[in-house]
């Protein structure tokens, strides 16, 4: 079947508890009829796929020596109605008969899912049929029922109750330590260089399970194939000498090659990467890329320190500044330093046109990063799903409001045991809904304003780095002449005297002739480019930002200490100026009330009098 525990690796506790749970009933069931209690009868195994659900099972099968009966949804099913429930029960027969025995069904929600959810009444019949047998099931009978799924809300609700499935078990992604230890398992056969650093390979494999660090391995001894082909004589027929073999050595070379080709089976429904932007590809902003570590990347590589100090990491920051300015370079650039994984999410992506269906996208979208933490989610453009709420009419406005509250839900449930980090970027901080920018959820704003000149030169330098450059161009005066320009800007201008370059040296020799080194781009390029420059950020759009950087301000100074001290002074003296306000009115309204009274006794008709005459 296969190896036993030792071929189990990450999963410590979860082993310790199906032995506890599975092996003990069936070895010694006389433990559980001396304590007076009944056998568990069965334990659902529930993670993500490839987490090593299937593979602990079979350990447990491999250690206990017990018979195995294995029940798959394609081969219970049949055409015929009643074969499937028969099928069934032959299953449970069989084990029964063969005891101790454990009755394995993987992919358990093909074979069970929700009554009210099933398609046909095959479907229903059969989770009936199996309701009914683990009901049957005797305390005495040492049969063990395990259960194997990725989609736990999908299984019939009554098979997740005690006397049924009495323990539910998630397998969960390994942390680092389980990495490393799955490393050191898949990696016993391989012949490996001394220079590979197993807990570096574990520390860059976040969100990793099993299946992915298996298939980094085989990429890496792939890898290591391919570059000893040409000392390897693969077209004689003879087999290959040791003396060859023993050359094949997979290095740490080899594995950041599988690093880069390989990424978590958990997103790759949604395009994962860890990006190659580094600092020197931003020019400028110091202070920025400053505060930007201090509070992404010590939670993420100095958890401990926090947890020390009983704090809790910031969730999330919003960028905001003009167009072309670095915002969606500098989230890059930060995930690429932390090392962490990286989903970029476009606004458009999460809208689903049936009811509901958008929520289910966020749902989804933060399940995944969850799974692959340390991770950090940058929605680009979020003013175009963070609008705020009844701005609009009815119909799409109804689908933005409900996204926006399932997105600030998830921010608020993200908990403390996973490192996720949110990154929203926009240029229209004036309409988001203010609950997303409220402490506790992208609670740091930043401003990434236009460049200043020594922002300017080293914008210059990032682009120019790995380009040819004559003598005759001076970058400070680049910078001078480029003020009011954005990044996005600066980069266009240094692109355009490229391409000003090439094609004078195409013009003259062929391509394949070009001397080494290549022509430098000269002063007259740039001064070419700089004749079709333009500014894309106008004053008018500055001024915006301006106001509301200052409104922002004045808010956090409203709730200074100066408006506290006098908060309850001003109550008092307006409940005092209302209390003289109500007996001022009641004094008026005895007032009128007299008065009217005297004029009704005025107006009335006088009686006449009679007398003698």
């Amino acid at each position: 079947m296969g190896l036993g525990y030792d071929s189990v690796g990450g999963l410590e506790s979860a082993t310790k508890l199906m032995r506890e749970l599975v092996e003990l009933p069936l070895r010694f069931p006389e433990l559980w009829t001396t304590a007076g209690v009944p056998t568990p009868k069965g334990i659902l195994l529930h993670g993500p796929p490839g987490s090593g659900k299937t593979l602990i099972a079979n350990a447990l099968v491999e250690e206990t020596g017990a018979y195995v009966v294995v029940i798959n949804g394609p081969e219970i099913m049949a055409s015929k109605g009643g074969e499937s429930e028969a099928n069934l029960r032959l299953a449970f027969e069989e084990a029964q008969q063969n005891a101790p025995a454990i009755i394995f069904m993987d992919e358990l929600d093909s074979i069970a899912p929700k009554r009210d959810q099933a398609q046909g009444e095959t479907e229903k019949r059969v989770v009936s049929q199996l309701l009914t047998l683990m009901d049957s099931l005797k305390t005495n009978s040492n049969v063990m029922v395990i259960g194997a799924t990725n989609r736990p809300n999908v299984i019939e609700s009554a098979l997740r109750r005690p006397g049924r499935f009495d323990r539910e078990l998630e397998i969960a992604a390994p942390d680092e330590e389980g990495r490393h230890e799955i490393l050191k398992i898949k990696t016993k056969d391989m012949q490996l260089d001394v220079d590979v650093d197993l807990f570096q390979i574990a520390r860059d494999t976040h969100g990793y399970v099993g299946a992915d660090i298996q298939q980094l391995t085989l990429e890496a001894a792939l890898q290591c194939i391919r570059s000893n082909l040409d000392t390897l004589d693969i077209d004689s027929e003879d087999p290959i000498p040791d003396e060859a073999l023993d050359v094949l050595r997979v290095t740490n070379d080899h594995f950041n090659h599988a690093l880069g080709t390989c990424d978590p089976s958990t997103l790759r429904d949604n395009k994962i990467e860890i990006p190659d932007v580094k600092w020197a590809d931003i020019g400028g902003l110091e202070e920025t890329k400053l505060e930007l570590q201090e509070m992404v990347r010590y939670p993420i590589e100095h958890r401990h320190l926090f947890e020390r100090f009983g704090m809790q990491a910031s969730r999330g920051v919003l960028f905001y500044g003009p167009p072309g300015c670095g915002k969606t370079l500098m989230a890059k650039a930060i995930a690429s330093e932390c090392g962490a994984n990286f989903i970029s999410v476009k606004g458009p992506e999460l809208l689903n046109m049936y009811f509901g269906g958008s929520e289910a996208n966020v749902r989804n979208l933060f399940d995944k990063a969850r799974a692959a933490s340390p991770c950090i989610l940058f929605f680009d453009e979020m003013d175009s799903i963070a609008r705020a709420r009844g701005s609009g009419g009815s119909g799409s406005s109804d689908t933005s409001d409900r996204v926006i509250n399932q997105i600030l839900s998830e921010i608020d449930g993200m908990g403390s045991g996973k490192t996720l980090f949110i990154i929203g970027a926009t240029n229209r901080p004036d309409i988001l809904d203010p609950g997303i920018m409220r402490p506790g959820r992208l609670d740091q704003l930043i401003y990434i304003p236009l460049p200043d000149r020594e922002s300017r030169v080293s914008i210059f330098k990032a682009n120019l780095r790995k380009s040819p450059i004559g003598d005759d161009i001076s970058i400070d005066q680049l910078a001078d002449a480029t003020d009011g320009f954005s990044g996005a800007d600066i980069t266009e201008i240094c692109q355009r005297a490229a391409k000003n370059a090439i094609p004078g040296e195409i013009t003259q020799q062929e391509c394949d002739d070009l001397p080494d080194p290549v022509p430098a781009i000269t002063k007259v390029h740039f001064e070419a480019s700089m004749s079709k420059a333009r500014r894309s950020v106008t004053p008018d759009i500055i001024a915006q930002y301006d106001e509301f950087t200052a409104k922002q301000k004045a808010s956090w100074g409203a709730g200074g200490s100066g408006a506290d001290e006098n908060k309850y002074d001003i109550d008092e003296a307006a409940r005092d100026q209302a209390r003289e306000d109500s007996l001022l009115e009641e004094d008026d309204d005895e007032e009128e009330e007299a008065a009217d009274e005297e004029v009704e006794a005025d107006t009335e008709e006088p009686v006449p009098v009679t007398g003698e005459d």
